[in-house]
């Protein structure tokens, strides 16, 4: 029974072997057992492999660089001397370039943040230093715009307020400094407007208080000064109305109370 489940396990082992007769390691590395078939294996089609091959033998990245398999030369370029990584800068395959995104000097970002993969670009998004972040506020995909509208500094997230995608607007309206709200006060989406309410400066709720939406002008009624509130007293909505006469008439009694 025990040998006919070892022989079963056998038979399920998919593990790829690599043929160690031609191998250029065969009297080297494999004599003196620093790699081995089906664990550390360089030629084997097997990414653990390979990974666990360069951990071992970082200086043979470089004999990787060009390796018709996408996969080896991914792996290579993790290994690689930063110095040697230009020359993979336009590698065909989009996850060796993912790497070099992770990996590259920051003054090379630029050289990547066309690239045709849009992961490869978010990652540029997410390093490029904030100088030239801005560079990318025009890319086609929302995502890296997204990562863009979160990096750039609050004084230039102008230009992404009427941004076609509602995640980036959405972020710009929670960053974007409080006086320059109002430019997205009539936002498409309530949640956004929601955003602004909550966060513009109170002397500017009034262009909201009159917000299509109930939930927008309640938000209003929770931060507004008295001559606002009271003209809210008779809003169409009978929870901002309710909210802006307690605010009223909470707002009186502390008047009260500091003039006693």
């Amino acid at each position: 029974m025990v040998a006919s489940s070892l022989a079963e396990q056998d038979a399920l082992d998919l593990t790829p072997l690599a043929d160690c007769s031609n191998c250029a390691y065969r009297d080297t590395l494999l004599a003196i057992g620093t790699c081995k078939p089906g664990d550390r294996c360089v030629v084997a089609e097997s990414g653990r492999q390979i990974d666990r091959f360069f951990k071992a033998h970082p200086v043979y990245a470089l004999n990787y660089t060009q390796d018709p398999f996408w996969e080896r030369r991914a792996i290579a370029a993790q290994y690689l001397p930063t110095n040697h990584l230009r020359p993979l800068l336009t590698d065909p395959d989009e996850a060796v370039r993912r790497v070099l995104a992770y990996r590259v000097p920051l003054d090379w970002l630029l050289e990547l943040s066309k690239d045709s993969d849009r992961e490869v670009r978010v990652t540029v998004a997410d390093r490029l230093p904030e100088a030239q972040l801005e560079l990318m506020a025009n890319d086609p995909d929302y995502l890296v715009r997204a990562y863009v509208a979160k990096r750039l500094p609050k004084g230039r997230l102008f230009r992404l307020v009427a941004d076609s995608d509602t995640e980036v607007r959405r972020t710009v309206a929670e960053r974007i400094p409080s006086v320059s709200l109002g430019l997205m006060a009539n936002d498409q989406e309530v949640n956004i407007r929601r955003i602004v309410a909550q966060r513009m400066e109170v002397d500017d709720l009034a262009m909201m208080s009159a917000d299509e939406d109930w939930t927008v002008r309640y938000e209003v009624a929770l931060r507004a000064e008295p001559e606002l509130l009271k003209q809210m007293l008779d809003d169409a909505d009978e929870e901002v109305s309710l909210t802006a006469r307690q605010r009223l008439d909470a707002l009186a009694m502390e008047a009260t109370h500091a003039a006693a």
